[in-house]
């Protein structure tokens, strides 16, 4: 198990939010040892506790102080005993569930700002260390169980190309757990299970096959600016449709929409947002695969989306007020990422290529005559950093590993594995 770098308070009640399989429960059980569980995934105990909610108090053992709840957005109506408990018995709760907004959509109880909200990522590079393998990642994602057991240990954190394996010494234990190594297997399973079962099973949609086509649709929208009437067309539902799934995705932290960049803009800026599925192996399983369809056209969205849920993450690590946006001119220029606040004014570009060619940093160039105070970098699949007119190019892998040092943040060194 990898150490997680999110805080707690063990005297306060808190939230923790995200999407399914990002390891909240095994970082709970890791935090709080002593906690009493109460799974609302256990059809009995859901019924028990949705048919009279004010059964949790019997459910609660005597000398129990923390009760962690999973998937308290199961049964919202348990939100109000839960304030109920804290006011009165002063437990301390650890609420799991999938998004804040869903709730606060059904008008549910989120304890008067008693409890503190948490929003829980996929791993990170930091995280991992050493056992980062960039290859891996780009593969498979960031979900912890899309990683094998034991950890893979990576050779070299900057290879793009080679994906590393597990690492025994006993070569016979090495093709046991390989043999057993099933990434795509559990990725196919999150999709298909969680993301569209689910969906459904919530209620938040009725049309099962058009929801899947979105899913789809969405895939070939990757790191890519959208509009509603073009995914409309290409799923075949009304651009409504497509605006309330789009919500869905965003209110179960599974898709996020990046708004233009804009702030005292010198030059005409398009208006479409930019879409991003949170994790990058799920990404690529949504996405459809054929004799038509390069391995290659997945590369930029996938460098992007490593990036998008590592800066994610970092955000919660360290709590700052940045906002993050991309930025795109009704020329078609763009730059990638754009994040801005307290912390300043930074621009990021990906790129797989291993050169860096004139082209390549046009859209930086100008981003940095609009807005002189930004830093600005380019992160590409060479081995080399420079400095070309002003901006760093950094190699892919050196820069995510040092993303909090170029935004001005602590970085993770220190920290060890447990």
């Amino acid at each position: 198990m990898y150490t997680r770098f999110y805080k707690t308070m063990k005297s306060n009640s808190f939230f923790v939010f995200g999407p399914r399989a990002t390891g909240k429960t095994t970082w709970l059980k890791a935090q709080f040892p002593e906690a009493q569980y109460i799974d609302l995934l256990n059809s009995e105990v859901a019924l028990r506790l949705k048919s009279m909610p004010s059964r949790l108090v019997g459910m609660i053992e005597n000398d129990r102080k923390i009760v962690v709840i999973d998937e308290i957005q199961k049964i919202p109506e348990l939100l109000d005993e839960v304030h109920r408990l804290i006011e009165e018995k002063k437990i301390v709760f650890a609420l799991t569930g999938s998004s804040a907004r869903k709730l606060k959509r059904g008008g549910a109880n989120l304890l008067g700002g008693r409890a503190i909200q948490t929003f829980f990522h996929p791993l990170t590079c930091w995280e991992m260390q050493s056992d980062f393998s960039l290859a891996n990642a780009l593969r498979w994602g960031m979900l912890p169980k899309a990683w094998p057991e034991p950890s893979c240990r990576a050779s070299k954190v900057g290879d793009l190309n080679a994906p590393n394996v597990p690492n025994h010494q006993n070569s016979q234990s090495r093709k046991d757990v390989l043999a057993n190594w099933s990434p795509n297997d559990f990725l196919s399973t999150y999709v298909y299970t969680y993301l569209k079962e689910e969906v459904l099973a919530e209620g938040l949609t009725r049309n099962g096959q058009a929801f899947s086509r979105f899913l789809e649709v969405m895939s070939f929208s990757q790191a890519q600016p959208i509009t509603l009437a073009n995914i409309a067309k290409d799923t075949g539902v009304d651009p409504k449709v497509v605006s309330l799934y789009l919500e869905i995705l965003e209110d179960l932290l599974l898709g996020f929409r990046l708004p233009v960049f804009s702030h005292k803009a010198k030059r005409k800026m398009t208006a479409h947002p930019k879409f991003l599925y949170f994790d990058t192996g799920v990404f690529r399983t949504l996405r459809p695969k054929g004799p038509l369809d390069l391995e290659s056209e997945l590369d930029g969205p996938a460098l992007e989306t490593l990036w998008f849920s590592h800066y994610l993450a970092l955000g919660e690590f360290h709590r700052f007020e940045q906002k993050l946006y991309f930025w795109r001119s009704a020329a078609q220029l763009e730059v990638d990422f754009v994040s801005y606040g307290p912390l300043g004014l930074f621009a990021f570009e990906m790129m797989r290529s291993s050169i860096v060619r004139h082209d390549d940093l046009m859209a930086l160039k100008e981003f940095k005559k609009d807005y002189p105070v930004a830093k600005t970098f380019l992160l590409y699949g060479g081995l080399e950093e420079t400095l070309i007119d002003g901006i760093q190019v950094i190699p892919y892998g050196a820069g995510l590993m040092r993303l909090p040092e170029l935004l001005g943040l602590p970085g993770f060194e220190q920290r060890k594995m447990s």
